[in-house]
């Protein structure tokens, strides 16, 4: 009996919770489609590293990012417990919901195509703010998120240099077939988002440093 509350309790959201997951997927669903969609502005992480398998090995994104997702959650499952997962379910399904009705409109400002660095830093205020939303109610809206997270649980180091240092790596990579320029504004993209992530989440604790558990009874915020 003991054990069947536990599973309950961990797989609890409070409203605040719920608020923080589904306002940070709607904002980060906006972004990505009115901002990065049209930016031509690639990224780092688990969807830089889909681009990059595609250009060298012909591994169609569709295939990579579903493997590749799914390792990175099965990570935070791991290391994070029940309730990272369960919080990331809701902040993915709702991320999906969000980006299916967006497209359902027009792009606001199309000519943001041609301003690459205003795109760039557009892109990351939404990406920042949006993901920082969802990782501070304890939930991963993509794989990239659940991956930085655990590293997070085990090394100790803010998030935002988690970010930082695996984006490098696939921005890195990507020089094999990506501009330098272009890879200038993408690095700019994530260096500010992942700094706002951090700040976001930072937002979340309380003043004494406590920090959201997934895996414990309840969640503090």
């Amino acid at each position: 009996m003991k054990k069947i509350k536990a599973l309950f309790a961990s797989l609890t959201i409070t409203r605040r919770e719920l608020l923080l997951l589904l306002s940070g997927s709607a904002i980060l669903a906006f972004g990505l489609y009115q901002v990065h969609s049209i930016s031509g502005v690639t990224e780092g992480g688990v969807l830089g590293l889909t681009l990059l398998g595609h250009h060298w090995l012909g591994i169609s994104p569709s295939v990579s990012s579903l493997i590749l997702n799914a390792a990175c959650y099965l990570l935070g499952w791991r290391l994070l417990g029940r309730g990272f997962v369960w919080r990331s379910i809701v902040a993915g399904g709702a991320f999906s919901l969000f980006y299916a009705v967006f497209e359902q409109f027009p792009i606001l400002v199309p000519e943001l195509s041609e301003h690459p660095l205003i795109a760039a830093v557009a892109g990351a205020m939404f990406v920042g703010v949006g993901v920082g939303l969802c990782v501070r109610a304890g939930g991963a809206p993509g794989g990239d998120d659940a991956l930085s997270m655990s590293l997070e649980h085990v090394t100790h180091l803010p998030i935002q240099w988690i970010y930082l240092i695996s984006d490098l790596i696939v921005l890195g990579l990507s020089l094999t077939y990506i501009p330098l320029r272009r890879i200038l504004y993408s690095l700019l993209t994530v260096i500010l988002s992942g700094q706002l992530i951090g700040i976001v989440q930072r937002a979340g604790k309380r003043e004494k440093g406590s920090v959201p558990s997934c895996a414990g009874n309840e969640t503090v915020l």
